[in-house]
């Protein structure tokens, strides 16, 4: 597996992650532990050596999951995790206007790591992550709070996910971002717009979540996909019948080119991702094996300037339909 540097970091990981979220987490209930544990280790096996969680996944399951499942393999892999939302007794509390609580005091987040460590099994966080911009709190004193959490050895890395611009330039200013961590992919291409030039800029590196726009660019969804209510994609705007039926000529761009290349439209659609920076690391999200595999192939696959420029003059004639998320939690991106 090759790998990559997250901008000015120095902070070196393989060029394809692994989003542990679904293991427990939106995609329906939490999958067997021990089939997760062995796909964990299939992961390693493999040269993945990044892999994504958070506290609110579960809440917490997965980060013991994690912990527990990658603990032989300490000082070999890193570890992403996440704070910022509010959790009490375990349940994500609801602000008044039903989108869900956030709470990234300093206190808080000292909090939050502390358990966090506990059940990843670790002594350090490798990259720490603010999940969703508080904003109750100054970014500056979220910065200067894991900058404490830096000084006193309990995380290496900072790091924002769905941030703006000029959220992204505020904390940086406080403690240097390492990586930042928001939705791209062939559907979701408003980092383009400043996000990415203002992260080249800084030396800050991109981490990509939904690579594979939830499961969609795949090729294995389509209008006539019944999703079960546990599944959070079910309340998407982007997954409904219409939605997925207008969207499928995204996916047929894919299969066009990755029937060329001998690939998959997922590694397409990832090799894709992979082409636009060096300093790009999509995390990708699975809970079978032979996922994980097609996924990591994509590492392989080569895609030539003319190749990236027909997908991008393909694309542009398609108009993606439905909004990423409900409005509530639209709300929480890009601030």
């Amino acid at each position: 597996m090759q790998t990559r540097t997250l901008g000015n970091s120095g902070l070196e990981v393989s060029a394809i992650g692994l989003g542990c979220m679904g293991m427990s987490f939106s995609y329906g209930p939490p999958k067997d532990k021990h089939e997760m544990t062995a796909l964990l280790h299939a992961a390693v096996d493999r040269g993945v050596t990044f892999f994504d969680t958070a506290e609110v996944y579960g809440p917490y399951l997965n980060e013991e999951l994690v912990g527990e499942a990658l603990a032989p393999f300490r000082g070999k892999i890193v570890i992403a995790t996440k704070f910022g939302f509010d959790l009490r007794d375990g349940i994500n509390f609801r602000s008044p206007n039903g989108a869900p609580g956030l709470n990234s005091q300093p206190e808080h987040i000292k909090q939050v790591v502390e358990e966090s460590l506990q059940r990843l099994q670790i002594e350090v966080i490798d990259l720490l992550y603010q999940h969703r911009v508080d904003p109750d709190v100054p970014i500056e004193e979220v910065a200067g709070a894991v900058k404490e959490l830096i000084q006193a050895g309990k995380v290496k890395h900072f790091g924002l996910s769905e941030a703006g611009v000029q959220t992204i330039r505020r904390a940086h200013a406080v403690q240097p971002l390492t990586a930042l961590q928001s939705e791209y992919s062939l559907w979701t291409r408003t980092p383009e717009q400043e996000v990415i030039p203002t992260l080249e800029e800084l030396g800050i590196g991109f981490v990509p979540y939904s690579p594979l726009g939830k499961g969609f660019l795949t090729g294995a969804m389509n209008e006539n996909t019944k999703l079960d209510s546990a599944d959070f994609r079910s309340m998407l705007p982007r997954f409904t019948p219409e939605a997925m039926k207008a969207n499928q000529a995204l996916v047929d761009l894919l299969g066009v080119l990755a029937e060329r290349k001998q690939a998959t439209p997922a590694q397409i659609a990832l090799a894709w991702l992979l082409a636009q920076k060096p300093w790009i690391v999509p995390i990708p999200g699975t809970t079978k094996l032979h996922r994980l595999e097609e996924n990591l192939g994509a590492a392989t696959v080569e895609l030539t300037p003319e190749d990236l420029q027909e997908i991008d003059a393909a694309a542009a004639q398609i108009t993606v339909q439905g909004a990423r998320y409900p409005e509530k939690l639209e709300q929480m991106t890009g601030r």
